[in-house]
């Protein structure tokens, strides 16, 4: 018997094993002794048949367990080995010969075709109630179809909370993997990879897995023991019984059980009904991206496995340096946004680029991580200004910013290989976080945020809003009494590093106003602005301001 055929008994369907059943009353009351097939007792016994005529093959489904006395086995060795052989080729579980009137011991030429068809083969050697051991099996089976019903209306139940409390299709696969314990996949119709959930062999990466099981072959079968259930609901217009997605579980892990089978094709009717919400697709696709871009940066993806992995999400830069973005929104998004619509304006406004591109979003931290392959690093900072200008133009056109609120600030990391695109996506992300509220400029350069990082990080520290208020609280007093305000020229003023001139036209102010200012300014904080300590001090709270209560 073959792999598959073999394969193909083990996960048929609920039901318990020959090894079970014959550890019930009924058949341990016969005194059974196994006479071939000892290594097949795992398999599956899907329900219980007795009979004694010759044809009975011809009325079994396969994964019955058959009981009889062997009037049907013939009397000639040849019958008996084709009895035996129609049986095996059938497929069922397990033949039961009860000894007595027809047989005192089972034949050799029974025995043998038995082993060699790898069929296991048991005698009783008394006499049992064969309608005692049919109820019993039959009771454990349902009993078990039963167990696998309430264990995958389990993680429907899992599954629907994660949606009502917000969560979405990762949610859903995240559960799906955990109960499996394998990656699960969501592919498109056709073959193209949407999202991965879980984890392969070793922690490794569900994109590894995908990528050496069902990249380089979308069209061949899946491994012996996967599951594939097709979501249903199409796109506008499709007819009845089109398929949207497909759910692939793989047994990279552990094998899959009939139960994993009916709870992906729970799961696969909450799929359906979340992807048919306008754009589902394309927002589980740029999450997917932003995952793989989240992860590269916190170091759970190597930069030797990151490449191949890039790959399966159609990011192909080739030797070319990489440059790491990120756009930072946070709370500017409009309520009526979506970050699907996002997700496609800011894609079509980076195809003007030229430049091949991986973009990602990460609603929970309102972010758009975003790789781009450049052909020199010569050319980081052009690059850079057409892109901050795309990322804008998309929340624009996405109608995501809200009125009168900042607009999302861009970080640009420093370009180089895989590992220096892994800690400059990190370096990026972090970095655009601390410089929200920060003057509004195309886009930051990372290495000239460390200091509003360092202070970002220090947000909580008591020290921090002591030393500000010790360094401008009596400005912030006079400004909260008093006009006209005197931190927005200490601010102008030390940003143009102490040149009067260019700090009074930028203030549309005379240069007498401003002396005027200054003077008062050094009066409150009992300092001389032309000292440098104080200057450094100065300049560092106004940055740490924006951090503090």
């Amino acid at each position: 018997m073959d792999s598959g055929t073999e394969s193909r008994f083990a996960t048929q369907g609920a039901g318990i094993t020959v090894q079970r059943a014959l550890e019930l009353p009924g058949l341990r009351s016969g005194l059974p002794e196994i006479l071939a097939g000892a290594d097949r007792l795992g398999r599956t016994v899907r329900w219980v048949h007795a009979g004694e005529v010759p044809n009975i093959a011809s009325l079994l489904k396969g994964g019955e367990l058959l009981l009889t006395t062997g009037y049907g086995l013939g009397t000639r060795p040849a019958e008996q080995r084709a009895f035996v052989r129609t049986l095996a080729e059938r497929g069922i579980a397990a033949l039961v010969v009860e000894l007595g009137p027809r047989f005192t011991r089972l034949p050799a030429a029974l025995v043998d075709t038995a082993r060699g068809a790898g069929l296991p083969l048991v005698q009783l050697h008394r006499e049992v109630p064969f309608v005692t051991v049919t109820e019993e099996i039959h009771t454990e089976i349902v009993n078990g179809h039963y167990a696998l019903l309430q264990r995958a209306e389990e993680v429907h139940r899992r599954c629907t909370e994660a949606l009502l409390g917000g969560g979405g299709v990762p949610q859903v696969l995240g559960i799906l993997a955990d109960f499996s314990a394998n990656p699960v996949f969501l592919e498109t119709a056709d073959g193209r990879l949407l999202y991965a959930a879980g984890s392969g062999p070793e922690g490794a990466d569900p994109l590894q897995v995908w990528e050496g099981l069902r990249g380089p072959q979308k069209d061949a079968p899946p491994p012996a023991g996967s599951v594939l259930v097709d979501v249903p609901g199409g796109g506008p217009g499709a007819g009845p019984g089109s398929v949207r997605a497909r759910l692939v579980l793989l047994p990279v892990r552990s094998p899959l059980a009939p139960v994993h089978r009916i709870a992906a094709e729970r799961a696969a009717g909450i799929l359906a009904v979340v992807l048919m919400q306008a754009r589902q697709e394309e927002e589980l696709a740029a999450r997917g991206r932003g995952d793989f871009l989240t992860d590269l940066a916190e170091g759970r993806i190597t930069a030797e496995d990151a490449p191949a992995q890039a790959r399966v999400l159609g990011f192909k830069p080739g030797s070319s340096p990489l440059l790491p973005v990120v756009m930072r929104v946070g709370d500017s998004l409009s309520p009526g946004g979506g970050w699907a619509v996002l997700a496609r304006a800011v894609a079509e406004e980076l195809a003007s680029v030229g430049v091949p591109v991986l973009l990602g979003v990460r609603p929970v931290e309102g972010r758009v991580p975003v790789l781009l392959g450049l052909r020199s690093e010569s050319e980081r900072s052009a690059v850079a200004d057409r892109v901050a200008t795309a990322l804008r133009a998309g929340v624009e056109r996405a109608g995501m910013q809200r009125p009168g609120a900042p607009p999302p600030v861009v970080v640009v990391g420093v370009a180089g290989g895989w590992a220096a695109a892994s800690a400059g996506l990190r370096h990026a992300a972090e970095t655009a976080t601390a410089a929200q509220g920060l003057t509004d400029r195309p886009w930051y350069d990372a290495r000239r945020l460390d200091i509003d990082l360092l202070l970002w990080r220090l947000r909580d520290h008591p020290d921090l809003a002591a030393f500000v208020d010790r360094a401008i609280g009596p400005l912030r007093d006079h400004d909260h009494r008093s006009k006209p305000p005197l931190l927005p020229t200490l601010e102008t003023y030390l940003a143009h590093a102490g040149r009067k001139a260019e700090t009074a036209r930028e203030l549309h102010l005379n240069r007498q106003t401003l002396y005027n200012r200054l003077a008062r300014i050094g009066e409150l904080l009992g300092t001389d602005l032309d000292d440098p300590q104080t200057v450094l001090a100065l300049s560092l709270a106004l940055r740490a301001r924006r951090h503090v209560p």
